[in-house]
């Protein structure tokens, strides 16, 4: 199958990106690059768009099972495509429906969870087309989301999101609200000088120490810093 110009190149795996409202980003390679995946045995990446999280969790993990939920249909047979199309085919699988829906019908019990979340709010949005669709909260809330969460997430597994910096206490307040507790956090910021922009979380059902980190995304310079290089370098063509 030849590849598109809009394609996002990666060491072991290539994005089809051209049909997804969402294209592949900065906050998706570090929360795919980030969250803890030790142990994982089965992994659900919900609202997965093109794929890319749970292809780099395919990556990193030996998990027998990995499955998405992605309810727009352009994104849905894109992810689909990309699957079929890499290294792990055999263990990944989507599904075309809503995360509730998705939620009704599942039985079984997940030990990672990965969420990119919409992050705008309702009034912030114009339309519901294209890309606000995929980036606001209206049609999936954060409690929404949280509470399918809790109920797919196993007794010892976790959860991990990504989040603007501002949305982070109410995240965390509201998770709490439903017995799920922080366990490990990166805060990230553009440069040395910036205010925080982005908080990646990870979740679980017991109480443990935080894992607590700041991420200065570029130097002073603009080039990378060591540590974003350290964290995505198995994934970026650039490094």
């Amino acid at each position: 199958m030849s590849q598109s110009t809009n394609a996002f190149r990666l060491k072991e795996f290539t994005v089809e990106q051209s049909r997804s409202a969402m294209k592949v980003g900065t906050d998706a390679m570090i929360l795919g690059s980030w969250t803890q995946v030790e142990e994982a045995e089965t992994i659900l990446d919900i609202g997965t768009g093109t794929g890319i999280l749970a292809l780099m969790l395919a990556q990193r993990s030996e998990a027998f099972t990995i499955d998405a939920v992605e309810i727009d249909a352009d994104a849905y047979e894109e992810a689909v495509t990309n699957f079929e199309n890499s290294p792990w085919g055999d263990r990944l699988f989507c599904y075309h429906a809503s995360l509730q829906a998705f939620a009704q019908e599942i039985d079984d019990t997940y030990d990672l969870i990965v969420c990119n979340p919409p992050y705008f709010l309702p009034s912030e949005i114009e339309s519901y087309t294209g890309r606000n669709v995929a980036r606001q909260t209206h049609l999936l809330n954060h409690l929404t989301l949280i509470k399918n969460t809790v109920q797919l997430l196993s007794e010892s597994g976790s959860c991990a999101f990504s989040l603007p910096y501002e949305s982070e206490t109410f995240f965390i307040e509201l998770a709490q609200s439903q017995n799920l507790f922080l366990q490990r956090r990166l805060r990230m910021k553009d440069r040395e000088n910036s205010d925080m922009v982005r908080s990646f979380l990870q979740f679980g059902k017991t109480v443990k120490p935080l894992e607590d980190e700041i991420l200065i995304l570029k130097n002073s310079d603009l080039t990378y810093s060591n540590r974003f290089i350290e964290l995505t370098i198995d994934f970026y063509t650039i490094f």
